[in-house]
């Protein structure tokens, strides 16, 4: 049996297959950029690593209180090393990027303090921590304060708008490197970089904190290299490589670090408590596999690009752009397309691909949201994986691939669903 009889078997029409395998030929050089920059980030792992020296004991966890986790610290070591900043936390009892996110916010922010989006509206989930939907415990509720910014119509940073909207209150500023369920242009460090220091010339000691999810390794440097104080990320997408179970981080000044790692634990204890039970081994091992799978991530975003932008559909990016992270946007245009799209998509999982996603209520969400992930680890954006609110324009938000090879699979089979109802013509 040859690789198109393999994927026949599988489900895939021989008119699909041939049609993607079409697109798939005209990526070459574009697939060989990618990997050149993973060669790149994969040698900063390997030197943030043997910069901590880590060794064998490190590998293993504690539990109770934590204390004197060796383990658990020199892996916060190789974590500032990689991202250039002077402390990290790494933490499995941070549950979710959303999780390390709120976390950041509600410790470097203060009663009478202003938070400033200078990019929009951020990510859905961020909206009832900040308070911009009321809810029990946001950082509305005690005292802090909320402004934006939108984005020019080019994604481009309204400067002068920014300028207007930075006061004496104005304490932290939080920049969405990812686009999010939107179709901008997702941020470069570069880009990113230029809005900091901007602001940090308005204001000197505002703290510059970006969102850095599904960005780390695309690029050969993070934000961190261009002047932002915090980065904070989820250890199941980019940085956990697959192998963590669960975890985030937040990397960035001593004082930023020092304030996160107070309101993740409590006053007095900080980064001293905090067991890393199992998961040492799998964070380390993960964060060093992370350049690979990060780039088998992009490469599938940008054939699903390639592959849905000839079946006439709008892609966010281009699949013939510079990427800045790993997600793929695609306007589908109808709530059928969506749904077959990620029902393609789950098809395709070596977990649960017999399970049939459709559209529901989601925590946090203001619609209905479709998710399809038959993943090793539940809800891992690195694996492979669709999500996308039900309402116009009918975005899919595609992104994932522990593998490159199937990345693809998911991608063919997402075409098959929807060639299957009379969505597309091939």
């Amino acid at each position: 049996m040859d690789n198109r009889e393999m994927f026949e078997s599988l489900g895939i029409a021989p008119s699909v297959y041939d049609f993607c395998e079409e697109q798939l030929r005209s990526l070459k050089d574009r697939f060989e950029e990618i990997d050149a920059i993973a060669e790149y980030n994969q040698l900063k792992v390997v030197k943030a690593m043997q910069d901590a020296q880590v060794s064998e004991a490190h590998l293993y966890g504690t539990t109770g209180y934590g204390y004197d986790d060796i383990g658990r610290d020199t892996l916060e070591k190789v974590y500032a090393n990689y991202f250039g900043t002077e402390d990290a936390l790494v933490r499995s009892q941070i549950v979710c990027g959303t999780h390390a996110l709120a976390t950041a916010l509600f410790a470097n922010t203060r009663p009478g303090d202003e938070i400033l989006c200078p990019a929009g509206k951020p990510y859905d989930t961020l909206e009832e921590i900040i308070g911009i939907r009321p809810s029990v415990g946001s950082l509305a509720e005690y005292g802090v304060s909320y402004r934006e910014v939108s984005l020019l119509p080019d994604s481009g940073f309204d400067y002068e708008g920014i300028r207007a909207a930075i006061n004496e209150k104005t304490k932290l500023v939080e920049i969405q490197r990812s686009k999010g369920y939107a179709t901008r242009d997702t941020f470069s460090p570069e880009k990113i970089g230029e809005l900091i220091k901007f602001i940090k010339n308005i204001k000197p000691d505002v703290i510059c904190m970006v969102d850095n999810c599904y960005g780390e390794f695309v690029r050969r440097e993070e934000p961190t290299a261009y002047g932002a104080d915090m980065v904070v990320g989820s250890l199941i997408k980019n940085p956990g490589g697959g192998l963590a179970p669960i975890g985030g981080y937040i990397a960035g000044t001593r004082e930023c670090v020092e304030r996160c790692a107070v309101r993740l634990t409590t006053p007095g204890l900080g980064k001293e408590v905090g067991p890393s039970l199992d998961t040492n081994k799998l964070f380390y091992q993960g964060f060093f596999m992370a350049p690979t799978i990060t780039a088998a991530a992009e490469k599938g975003a940008i054939f699903a690009a390639r592959v849905f932008e000839k079946l006439g559909f709008s892609c966010h990016p281009a699949s013939d752009k510079e990427r800045y992270d790993i997600i793929q946007a695609i306007t589908l245009g109808s709530e059928e397309a969506v749904v077959a799209f990620a029902q393609g998509i789950q098809a395709a999982a070596p977990v649960d691909s017999f399970v049939t996603p459709y559209p529901d209520d989601m925590p946090g969400y203001d619609s209905k949201v479709i998710m399809a992930a038959g993943a090793f680890v539940q809800g891992s954006s690195i694996e492979l994986s669709a999500d996308g609110p039900i309402k116009a324009p009918y975005n899919i938000y595609f992104q994932g691939g522990l593998t490159w090879y199937h990345a693809k699979l998911g991608i063919m089979m997402a075409v098959q669903k929807m060639y299957q109802k009379g969505l597309v013509k091939i």
